[in-house]
This record gives structure tokens, sequence and C-alpha cells, in this order.
């Protein structure tokens, strides 16, 4: 099975789905990251401007996958980049051939995340499933009607995988935290009978 991860920015994909890419890679799946933005402006002032390059990669790296594409569009203005961010992901729909695309909501309030997750509508709505992962800081409603269940090494990777993202850290994000991460992983499973789960929007289910 070949999945996309489309990430607008460096951790937004292991935030939304990062238990999800352990299970997924744990079943022998085809995986494939591709991330629009290396947020150069979202970091403290005495960091390298390649910081969150360097920490995603490091995740990648750690989950031995090498099918990843890195682009560097300047954080909060993707509107101005829409027709080349379309094309790129029409690129990887020929090269790549994904059977399962994983990107950010359209009910998803961040502008760059409306325009990764509209482009992504685009490129693959005829071609591919389309499910949206889940960021609550940044919604009003989101519509859990899609579940992976998760074991506890699933939610341990995933915390893992977020723990390479020092400069996040840094800046106090509390959604990076170990409470965070398993506390609504363990909400998700309640509501399908698991221990763990991390919920989906369903756009386009292909069978």
């Amino acid at each position: 099975m070949k999945t996309l991860f489309i990430s607008p920015h460096t951790d937004d994909v292991e935030l939304g789905s990062g238990g999800t890419i352990a299970k997924f890679i744990e079943n022998g799946y085809d995986v494939m990251i591709v991330v629009f933005s290396i947020a150069e402006d979202s970091l403290p002032s005495n960091l390298p401007k390649d910081t969150l390059k360097k920490e995603f990669l490091s995740v990648v790296k750690g989950l031995n996958i090498d099918n990843y594409k890195i682009f560097n569009f300047k954080v909060r203005v993707l509107h101005e980049h829409r027709q080349e961010i379309l094309e790129e992901l029409i690129r990887i729909r020929k090269t790549f051939k994904p059977d399962i695309v994983i990107g950010p909501s359209i009910n998803d309030y961040h502008q760059d995340h409306q325009i990764v997750s509209n482009e992504m509508i685009r490129a693959f709505k005829k071609h591919a499933s389309i499910i949206c992962y889940e960021l609550p800081w940044n919604h009003i409603t989101f519509n859990t009607n899609l579940f992976v269940k998760l074991e506890k090494r699933h939610v341990e990777l995933k915390l893992k995988m977020l723990q390479k993202y020092k400069s996040q850290i840094m800046k106090g994000r509390n959604y990076f935290s170990k409470e965070y991460v398993f506390g609504l992983a363990k909400v998700r499973g309640v509501q399908v009978n698991a221990e763990y789960a991390e919920a989906f929007e369903v756009i386009r289910w292909l069978l």
C-alpha cells in the first residue's frame, strides 16, 4: 500500500498522524512524506534558519524513511505559491502513485494548511483515497469519521518523533508534551474500543 503523508510545515504530519505513520511502516506500507515549508521564520531568533529542516531529517532517519521531499516555501504565505504546490503534488501523483493521501484538514484554520489541503484535494481527488489528520488547536470543527487503532508502541514512537523538534519544545508548544500526545490518543481510542487511536476526516475513499 503506497501512502503519501503531506505536511504544510515540518512537524505537522507527525503531530497529526505520527502514530499512523509508525503503524503503517510496521505493516510494510510504502511511505512517502512531503513537506512544503521548513518555517525558517518560526524559530527562536538564536537558532539557525535550517533548524526545523534538520529536525525533520532526524525524524525520517529514525524511521528509516528515505522517500521524502522538502520544499522551502515561506511560512504563512503559501497562498502566493498555490500553483507551484499543485504542480509539485501532481508530479508526485504521477511518479509515486499513492493509494492513500493523508494531509491537513479542510477545516484547519491555519492559512498555509488551508492552501495545502485544497491543492491536495485538487491533485488527488480522482486518483487516491484522501483523509485528513487532526490538529485540534487549529480547528473549530473536525469530523472524526475514520480511526486508525494504535498500540502503545505506536504512540511511544510518535512521541519520540516529536521530541526531535527541540526548537518547538523550546517555544513551549504544549501539544508536543507526553500528556497531550497520549491523552488525545487515549480519547480517540475510547471512541473505537481500542487502547489508543488517531482520528481522521474522510474526503474521498476509493475501493
